[in-house]
């Protein structure tokens, strides 16, 4: 196999580059932790809650379905210690993700704490904590995790292997398709061989690494649990961990599609230039064309499908529509920016490129574009669901952020059309043959008149290509006439046939950059084609950031269910009121629990008064109001009943619009000591 590379000075060619992977670390790296994509909507006992009873359960309901075992609700009384059962109940019915852990009888009065963890259908982990009390609250001692799931080294170490893995995929499938597709010398040049390599390694090293971090990134955290074989195993039955082991196995057919693309279909390409009348020699390569394009799509597919079958697609609205949507994006995506990062190692570090497999390679991009709009305005309805979403979520703005650099990257792409429609056809050039020496230092003294040919047989697509082959020709009767002096020398002192063959090594590559970069036209698309690649770095971090956002359209389903504000303001509202009526006995401070602190619901409102020692104390008269001065509603009266020494309690408090609301408290003391305290309370 014949294989062509150059080797020029890259600092000047990868500033652009450069650039762009530090702007995708800046991103990358200020990524907050892989965000729930199944969001907490409910839970019994409610968040903040205080219940006159210990309950026999703790229940929580989600918004999409999630994966949990026996160890995933932790209930924790006021000292710390684990007051659960220690086993997972299914309570889902129909629609309704709902799970439940059992709890001992006979807790006491106190603060229990409810620390949970998740998969989310999604594969990304999920967490939360949150409190209730029994009779009345109390200090607690409970420590729950500080650190949020998919957060920590883990994370950051799982985030950066999912960004690599795309990487690795989109350099290993376009690459591969550029070579069949566009430019089928490219099998024979050093830079593509490489490049396409580099991706197998890397997407089957990062494949092999998130195996590892799956099971401490979505349950312990702990970066000493990579090789816990246990762990392994449960990873190896969920989801997410069967499409991990299916990628692998993928890549062991994907090692042998690169194997015959850089060796047998490059070697016909060889075959075919030195008997070009051979019919069944062409009929050879264009079944070996074929066959690698056929094998090759299938494997790409399935490789897309391992993301597809796990991620975002594989849940929600339309799962059967959206998986091979979302293969058909991530091979468009492949296809343009795998195909254009082989472009531009073929414009840098390789022989000139012929016009025919620019536009080739023109054509396959806007194919990818046209499939990347389609597919991505399908994918935008399905995770967003509304305008406003666009600006009123991450995801959106996230979205919204892509576009912009999907724009940036066509206007490029554009450019290099243009460039592409000015290049002008090779024209043919005479090729001087050498006579073969079979000592190093001759094969150093001919490596001039080697640079020529090789100029020729690649295809130059200069004139002045043509030109500088001519002069090498001429310089080659100079080698050929010192061959014998060469020869001498070189058996007499190996170490100058050596120099001598990298001095001759340095001409040859001066030489072909020279009269490469003589030609304007291609000059100028090289620089387009590397500043899209550039967006193209930061294109693909934004995206794997992304796919570890929570959906607009999960968000706003929240939002929906929790009266149009935050999950936070649909949980039982909780306010501590101290007061002082100025009379003796006059200090204490009273708390009111509104539940479930929804519009449009009978909600119970329960109110205690304590002294200041914490005690509960009766009080002659208490009146609660509620008043809406936005919409100039109310005041709304409540009028609590008495239930037990410094209890009230008032049912069906019904408030017809969500919003902030001003409760009025009045408290009486004595028959002339009196105070109203006024608080906000936002109802969902």
């Amino acid at each position: 196999m014949v294989t062509i590379g150059l080797r020029p000075r890259r600092s000047a060619v990868l500033r652009l580059l450069v650039v762009a992977v530090a702007l995708a670390g800046a991103l990358f790296g200020t990524a907050a932790p892989a965000s729930a994509h199944a969001a907490l909507t409910g839970s019994t006992p409610a968040q903040g809650s205080v219940v006159d009873r210990a309950p026999e359960q703790v229940s929580l309901t989600f918004s999409e379905g999630v994966a949990m075992g026996d160890d995933s609700i932790r209930v924790l009384d006021p000292e710390g210690k684990r007051v659960d059962r220690g086993k997972l109940r299914d309570l889902c019915s129909g629609s309704t993700v709902k799970f439940g852990t059992g709890l001992m009888p006979g807790l006491r009065d106190g603060t229990y704490t409810v620390a949970w963890q998740a998969v989310s259908a999604d594969s990304h982990p999920v967490s939360g904590a949150f409190t209730f009390s029994v009779g009345a609250p109390s200090k607690t001692a409970a420590a729950v995790p500080q650190q949020e799931a998919g957060g920590g080294l883990v994370g950051a170490l799982y985030g950066v292997a999912r960004w690599l893995a795309y990487a690795g995929f989109v350099l290993l499938a376009g690459g591969s398709a550029f070579v069949v597709a566009c430019r089928p010398a490219a099998a024979r040049v050093r830079s593509v061989q490489r490049l396409v390599v580099h991706g197998w390694t890397v997407l089957t090293a990062t494949t092999v690494v998130m195996l590892l971090l799956r099971g401490p990134y979505t349950g312990s955290g702990d970066l000493a649990d990579v090789f816990d074989l246990g762990g392994l195993r449960e990873v190896l039955i969920t989801r997410p961990g069967a499409a991990l082991v299916s990628r692998l196995l993928l890549l062991a057919a994907a090692a042998l599609f690169v194997a015959v693309l850089f060796g047998a279909y490059a070697r016909t390409g060889d075959e075919a230039a030195e008997d070009a009348d051979d019919a069944g020699q062409g009929r050879r390569r264009r079944d070996l064309t074929l066959g690698l394009g056929i094998g090759g799509v299938i494997v790409a597919t399935g490789l897309a499908a391992t993301w597809a079958m796990a991620e975002h697609a594989s849940t929600g609205l339309q799962p059967a529509v959206a998986i091979p949507v979302d293969v058909l994006h991530l091979l468009a995506v492949a296809g343009w920016l795998g195909g254009l990062a082989a472009l531009v190692v073929s414009l840098y570090w390789g022989p000139p490129v012929e016009r025919t497999a620019v536009r080739r390679f023109s054509r396959l991009a806007f194919g990818s574009v046209v499939v990347l709009v389609a597919t991505g305005v399908y994918q935008s309805w399905r995770q967003v669901g509304s305008w406003r979403a666009l600006t009123d979520t991450a995801y959106g703005r996230l979205l919204l952020l892509k576009v912009a650099l999907v724009v940036v990257m066509v206007g490029f792409a554009w450019l290099s059309r243009r460039w592409t429609a000015r290049l002008g056809e090779v024209r043919a050039t005479a090729v001087v043959e050498v006579p073969a020496t079979v000592t190093v230092g001759a094969r150093a003294t001919a490596g001039q008149a080697d640079a020529g040919a090789d100029t020729a047989d690649t295809g130059s697509d200069t004139a002045d290509a043509g030109a500088g082959t001519a002069d090498t020709g001429s310089d080659t009767a100079d080698a050929g006439a010192g061959t014998a002096d060469t020869e001498a020398g070189a058996a007499a002192d190996p170490a100058r046939a050596a120099q001598l063959a990298r001095q001759q090594a340095a001409l040859r590559t001066a030489r072909v950059k020279r009269l490469r970069d003589a030609d304007p036209e291609r000059l100028g698309l090289r620089r387009s084609v590397l500043a899209e690649a550039s967006v193209a770095v930061v294109l693909l971090t934004v995206t794997t950031v992304l796919t570890s956002t929570e959906p607009a359209r999960t968000e706003e389903a929240v939002r929906a269910a929790s009266g149009g504000n935050s999950v936070a303001a649909n949980q039982p509202q909780v306010l501590t009121v101290p007061f002082d009526t100025g009379g003796p006995g006059g200090k204490g401070t009273a708390r009111l629990d509104l539940d479930p602190g929804r519009s449009g619901n009978a909600n119970e409102l329960r109110l205690r008064i304590s002294d200041p020692s914490g005690k509960a104390m009766d009080v002659p008269e208490v009146k609660v109001s509620f008043t809406q001065k936005d919409k100039q509603l109310g005041p709304l009266p409540v009028v609590p009943r008495h239930m037990s020494r410094g209890h009230w309690r008032a049912s069906d408090v019904r408030l017809p619009v969500p919003g902030e609301w001003q409760l009025s408290l009045l408290v009486r003391t004595s028959d002339i000591d009196q105070v109203t305290e006024i608080k906000n309370v936002k109802i969902g």
